[in-house]
């Protein structure tokens, strides 16, 4: 079978960019930005730094290493290793740069020997910096930083003292969300000193046309995939989704399974409270009492004052959890709680049996399991991917309400009714209720029963006034109602749209 070859169809030369041909997917738009700061390293002839975060398979490193290549400058790129001495590390950091393009065009070869620490490497490569523009990489900065106390001030000093006033790029990348911040923070010594750049997994748009889908083929393929380049490169071009699932049932070291379980390995190495917690709401335990109830131990459940501040780590810290509020114009309670990135939320529930069922060569038993969950997995898993579509519309003017800001959803403590759409002025109180609306993502489309339903529901949410709020829906087959129902009826084209324009 022949596999996928994902392009990146710009090259950067002179300036502007030109068509070229690469196993590389996307980035466009953080390319530019990577060039822009070299542009300025060259005009100045003076040191730019940059720090870029994104959670592990996004595809910070890979981004890096194409822009060194298109760059076609020289470079040090030094890859941290997970728990090594800080003297291995130097150690390691002294041979990368010996074996480099910088050392090659470089004032004076690196010394051989050098035992010190950090201040000593970073004098060393500031002897080996050329007179001409370069860029040193310096991938996964958090575990450096664990390993010795003295590197973020080691940094600064270098960077002050030395390679600011050089023409050089920094590059600092590392998938620890919180420490990355905490490095450019206002009390830490690097702060002020490098600009922060934010890496995503890729968006619907740029999944769909790396797969060579769109609509909705596109929209369950960002679903599973999550985005992530990762996966992406397993996915022969063209190939609907159904069958990429199919075929990767029979394979337990496919990507799709291999990047979530690896990254939940890094997360969480030891299945701790914590790595509970995130089983259990990628298990669809998504309230407060029932993550405590389900994520306990034989001792009984998780109390709330270890579990509120476990889930606020969880969400705001590492990222790994995303919380969703119920929209009006009163505060809502209860949050419901989501694991954030959509392939490990794909994982827990569906892909881990599916591998599982694999491992023991039994992909029949693995095919079951997809053809039982994913309707209902679906189902939930694009409701937050169809909010951020309508509120991308809403900022950019595109809907019937020009100053929506804030889409989500509204419930009540019974969970009945539920709404699965608002849009309202802003969040996580409104002034505002724009439209309540409904997503309907199976096989059968939008009709009136779904239509009265929406009705009711609408009514039960604050702020909802029918002579002013209009009424939207989302379906994935169509809709059998009068265009005069309702304000709004949108499909998979008009979600992958919203990222298209852009």
């Amino acid at each position: 079978m022949t596999m996928a070859r994902i392009y990146v169809d710009a090259v950067y030369v002179d300036g502007i960019y030109t068509a070229a041909m690469s196993f590389f997917v996307g980035r466009h738009t953080e390319l530019r930005l990577l060039h822009k700061r070299l542009d300025r390293v060259i005009a100045s002839r003076t040191g730019s730094a940059i720090a870029i975060r994104g959670r592990r398979q996004v595809g910070k490193s890979r981004l890096v290493q194409e822009f060194c290549d298109l760059a076609d400058i020289p470079y040090l790129y030094f890859a941290a290793t997970k728990g090594a001495s800080a003297v291995e590390s130097v150690t390691a950091l002294l041979a990368e740069l010996a074996d480099s393009s910088l050392a090659a065009a470089g004032r004076a070869l690196p010394p051989v020997g050098v035992t010190g620490g950090w201040p000593d490497a970073f004098r060393v490569l500031d002897s080996t910096l050329p007179e001409t523009p370069s860029i040193v990489v310096l991938d996964e900065v958090p575990w450096l930083a664990e390993q010795d106390r003295v590197f973020d001030g080691a940094l600064q000093t270098a960077w002050d003292r030395l390679w600011s006033q050089r023409p050089v790029l920094l590059v600092l990348l590392g998938s620890d969300l919180h420490m990355m911040e905490r490095l450019t923070a206002y009390d830490r010594p690097f702060y002020g000193r490098a600009d922060n750049l934010v890496l995503g997994p890729l968006n619907p748009a740029e999944t769909g046309r790396a797969l060579g889908l769109d609509g909705a083929d596109a929209i369950d393929a960002h679903l599973v995939t999550g985005g992530l380049p990762g996966i992406l490169r397993s996915w022969p071009s063209g190939m609907p989704p159904a069958e990429f699932l199919r075929r990767e049932c029979e394979d337990p070291a496919a990507p799709l399974f291999g990047v979530p379980e690896s990254s939940m390995l890094a997360e969480f190495p030891d299945p701790d409270q914590a790595h509970r917690v995130v089983e259990s709401i990628g298990g669809d335990n998504r309230t407060h009492a029932n993550i405590a109830a389900t994520a306990g131990s034989t001792q009984g459940k998780i109390p709330s004052g270890t579990l509120s501040p476990l889930l606020r780590r969880l969400t705001e810290e590492k990222r790994v959890l995303a919380v969703d509020h119920p929209l009006s114009t009163t505060p809502g309670k209860p949050g419901l709680y989501r694991v954030a990135d959509s392939n490990l939320r794909f994982y827990l529930p569906i892909g881990r049996s599916i591998q599982d069922q694999a491992r023991r060569g039994r992909p029949h038993i693995g095919a079951r399991v997809l053809d039982r969950q994913w309707t209902s997995w679906r189902g939930r898993a694009v409701e937050p991917l169809i909010r951020e579509a309508l509120e991308l519309a809403g900022q950019a003017g595109d809907l019937p309400w020009p100053d929506t800001g804030s889409v989500g959803g509204w419930w009540n403590r019974q969970h009945n009714p539920e709404v699965d759409l608002v849009g309202a002025d802003r969040s996580p109180v409104a002034t505002r209720i724009d439209f309540a609306g409904s997503i309907k993502w199976i096989t059968s489309r939008f009709d009136r029963h779904d239509l009265e339903a929406l009705r009711h529901a609408a009514g039960h949410v604050p702020g909802y006034d029918d002579r002013r709020s209009g009424l939207v829906v989302v379906s994935l087959s169509g809709a059998d109602i009068s265009v005069d129902d309702v304000d709004l009826v949108w499909g998979p084209d008009d979600i992958m749209g919203c990222w298209t324009a852009g």
